[in-house]
């Protein structure tokens, strides 16, 4: 059947094959010749507005959705795709139902039968919306700010075992990661409440005994969870 012929939800998906986007924004579609029957994926359904499973796209439905400034060469575009059955890509953008515009890229291919015949075009769209991007480029910035402050807590930590214990970086990452799994307690959080109790024991010139530590290294997911 052509609808083996390309499998965009397993492993060949296009959201694997831009390099693990975000899959909200991106979704594939077909479009079959003789009956103009069309299918979208759950997210170009929602990229028109639609919760998925809530309409059957047509021709005229996918149309409508165009901006009116694009219609035009949407429109040329799916003809000739009908009468030339080639590849093709178009950036053009799309309404909602709610009345939000999108700007979208969608690129297509080919569907062929068992016989080699083309029956039909398949591909994928990408939302590429400016306001979009800005928002999830903020995202991404905030992940990293957050990444790099876990990461510095994490090698204070380590640098403390280091000293009292007596060793290198790696066992010192271990024995941080193992408190974390042996407790179910995120490494982060753990790190940070170990940095808090070591920094707060009180002395003079001598550091305080091992086991001092040791009671505070072995206890910290209480305090954290507290």
């Amino acid at each position: 059947m052509a609808d083996d012929l390309v499998d965009f939800d397993g492993q060949t998906s296009v959201e694997h094959a831009l390099g693990g986007g975000d899959p909200h924004r991106v979704g594939w579609f077909r479009f079959y010749f003789a009956d103009e029957r069309w299918e979208w994926s759950p997210q170009v359904q929602r990229m028109h507005g639609y919760e998925p499973g809530t309409v059957e796209p047509t021709t005229d439905l996918v149309l409508s959705h165009k901006h009116p400034d694009d219609y035009g060469q949407v429109a040329a575009t799916l003809n000739e795709i009908k009468r030339t059955a080639g590849v093709f890509s178009t950036r053009h953008r799309i309404i909602d139902t709610h009345g939000e515009t999108h700007h979208v890229v969608v690129v297509g291919d080919q569907i062929l039968d068992d016989a080699g015949e083309v029956i039909g075009t398949q591909g994928f769209y990408v939302d590429v919306t400016p306001e979009m991007t800005e928002r999830q480029n903020k995202m991404v910035t905030a992940a990293v700010a957050e990444i790099a402050e876990a990461r510095s807590v994490i090698e204070q930590v380590k640098g403390m075992l280091m000293l009292v214990y007596r060793i290198n970086a790696e066992s010192a990452f271990e024995l941080l990661k193992w408190r974390s799994q042996e407790t179910n307690t995120k490494l982060r959080l753990l790190a940070e409440q170990i940095a808090k109790d070591f920094l707060e024991l009180t002395y003079d010139e001598e550091l305080p005994p091992r086991s001092a530590y040791d009671k505070l290294l072995l206890t910290a997911h209480y305090r954290v969870q507290s």
